[in-house]
């Protein structure tokens, strides 16, 4: 791949990304009882990825400035001028644009619509204006961050439904411990950009705190997929057992071993994220759950 290629791809933050397909392809895999369609699959994971790429790049764009004070996004093709604004500003809208042609017309017009609001949410509302309004910007922000799953099953049904947002819920819920074991870590590079995130406007051992906190919502959040009928006990089991590493960690993050732990917790909450999300799809598969089953037959009905 050339190089002139390869900044391009680092626009897209191709790793962040490719979390939320895998989220919002696990989301068309839940959304029916068994394979859903290829075109669905196919196509409806193509308009999100470009959807997603597009916005990481815009995200970037209005970043551009604050993005060359932090060590962590120094590199990053406008920071370090091996890009400029109108090359970045063509290419996520032609992405952007593209990903809605495809999803208007070979998915739905509902995924298209929900997917261009995540687009403006995370790079407009998130990136231009609560990032740099408020310390809760990741909370607030966090709901465009959330939606793959809600995408990937409007792609296969073409209708919202409960079940999609608890998934959506789990990652809104996810993201604030997840997004703030890292800004601990950064903290300086936030403060040197003058970005009010929590533990630069409040104190780390404050955000440790909040870090705990989140953790704890965050496992309650995540039982209710087995209690509301959607998953039984296989995920139920691989649930509890994340959720107790994740403890594990915040409760060590309020006096941790050294400075680096944070990035530890950061680390594991990709990971737990990652595992929930592949213990729900083989749940979805393997039915051990007799409320479960009652739940996919009644839906299967309807």
């Amino acid at each position: 791949m050339s190089a002139i290629a390869l900044q391009y791809l680092e626009l897209t933050k191709p790793r962040i990304v490719a979390l939320l397909v895998f989220c919002a392809v696990i989301g068309m895999f839940l959304a029916v009882p068994g394979l859903p369609p290829w075109r669905a699959l196919v196509f409806g994971t193509l308009g999100i990825w470009l959807a997603s790429s597009s916005a990481a790049a815009f995200n970037q764009l209005i970043d551009r400035r604050i993005d060359k004070l932090m060590v962590r996004t120094a590199h990053r093709p406008l920071a370090t001028g091996q890009l400029n604004s109108l090359q970045v500003f063509v290419f996520a809208g032609l992405i952007g644009v593209l990903s809605m042609v495809i999803l208007i017309v070979l998915v739905n017009p509902l995924t298209a619509a929900l997917t261009f609001a995540g687009l403006i949410g995370y790079a407009v509302i998130y990136t231009a204006f609560l990032k740099r309004a408020t310390p809760q910007n990741i909370v607030i922000g966090g709901i465009a961050g959330a939606v793959p799953p809600v995408l990937g099953w409007t792609a296969v049904t073409n209708s919202l439904d409960p079940y999609a947002l608890l998934l959506c819920l789990i990652i809104f819920v996810w993201t604030p411990p997840h997004f703030w074991a890292l800004a601990i870590f950064r903290r300086d590079d936030y403060s040197r950009a003058q970005v009010p995130m929590l533990p630069v406007t409040h104190g780390v051992q404050y955000t440790r705190w909040h870090v705990l906190f989140y953790t704890v919502l965050l496992v309650i959040v995540s039982v209710l997929p087995y209690l509301t009928g959607m998953s039984g006990l296989f995920y139920l089991g691989g649930a509890l057992v994340l959720g107790a590493g994740f403890l594990y960690y915040a409760v060590m993050l309020l006096d941790p071993p050294d400075e680096r732990f944070a990035m530890r917790v950061f680390n594991y909450s990709i990971v737990y994220l990652m595992a929930l999300f592949a213990f729900m799809l083989i749940d979805h598969y393997v039915d051990t759950s007799p409320l479960r089953h009652s739940v996919l037959t009644l839906r299967r009905i309807g």
